[in-house]
């Protein structure tokens, strides 16, 4: 019985749960100082970031543990699915967007946060990639011993033909 869950992927995601608030609170902070000088469109845009990523990462982080200790391939695809094509590129924009008029520290927080995705995406993928091998080995074997189990064993065959005959 091997081991399918990737102990470098949940020290990533251990860690990021407790970067998160402090990313979190930094950035609401920052958007407070730097809101008045905003134009009207990147005051919406922030703030319906920062409730997207809230909601977003409580949800990822969740499935990322969930799916990575109980080795469950649908929570990890949705985990590794909500980094690629939500986190990561809400992050990229929050930090190459030079509109948005960035500030030295939520530049450092956002690129220790994208280093979390980013790392996270890849070892995310070679998690699952392993978990969807080993376990389709796993279907195959199953599938193989039950049909062996369903055949009749070839002896008992030909005597049953011969007798009849």
């Amino acid at each position: 019985c091997e081991i399918l869950s990737s102990l470098t992927l949940q020290m990533s995601l251990y860690f990021n749960i407790y970067f998160f608030p402090f990313w979190w609170l930094i950035t609401v902070n920052v958007l407070y100082v730097k809101y008045s000088i905003l134009s009207d469109y990147y005051k919406f845009i922030l703030v319906t970031i920062m409730i997207l990523v809230s909601l977003t990462e409580v949800i990822r982080l969740y499935l990322g543990c969930l799916g990575n200790l109980l080795e469950k391939v649908p929570e990890l695809a949705g985990f590794w699915l909500l980094t690629l094509l939500l986190q990561l590129p809400i992050i990229l924009f929050l930090l190459f967007n030079e509109g948005l008029k960035i500030h030295s520290l939520e530049r450092a927080v956002h690129i220790v946060f994208a280093c979390f995705l980013a790392f996270q995406v890849i070892e995310a993928f070679f998690t699952l990639k392993r978990m969807v091998n080993t376990l389709a080995a796993r279907f195959r074997l199953t599938e193989l011993h039950r049909l062996e189990e369903q055949r009749p064993a070839p002896g008992l065959h030909s005597l049953g033909t011969a007798s009849a005959a």
